[in-house]
């Protein structure tokens, strides 16, 4: 089934593309969730006209990117850990715990953007890279200390 992607799509195509999926996605996902639209000759030349529309959507998107990444790389995530002997942790830091901490600097990251690829398990100062959009990516530092 070819369709015309009506926004970004991971893992399939950006807005505008047209791109041949499973009978079964995109009837039951991606054109009831209004991802995409069939593409026949009519909504292939409307798509045409608006691709001018399309590219200046991304820019604004992209500029909006850039600017929460040079946000987010001006600040430090400080998490408190319980501590143990020999300044090991118990348990770990994962993608939920740096989420929330996010959340609370006033920033709205979804864990799955956060690239961890494993649990912090020490003290210490970690780089987290943040995939903010197919292109744009963020480092912060998250800093892990004892907690009082």
């Amino acid at each position: 089934m070819k369709v015309i992607l009506k926004e970004d799509v991971q893992n399939l195509g950006s807005m505008g593309e047209t791109v041949n999926v499973a009978e079964g996605y995109g009837r039951n996902f991606l054109l009831p969730k209004k991802l995409a639209i069939p593409a026949t000759n009519s909504n292939v030349k409307m798509v045409e006209h608006e691709k001018k529309i399309i590219g200046k959507k991304k820019e604004k998107i992209a500029a909006q990117y850039s600017e929460i990444k040079s946000n987010l790389e001006k600040i430090e995530i400080v998490i408190p850990a319980k501590v143990g002997e020999n300044e090991k942790i118990f348990g770990s830091i994962t993608s939920m715990d740096i989420e929330n901490k996010l959340k609370e600097a006033g920033f709205n990251i979804d864990r799955k953007a956060i690239n961890l690829e494993n649990p912090i398990k020490e003290l210490g100062i970690q780089t987290v890279k943040i995939k903010l959009s197919k292109d744009i990516t963020a480092e912060i530092k998250v800093s892990v200390v004892p907690e009082t």
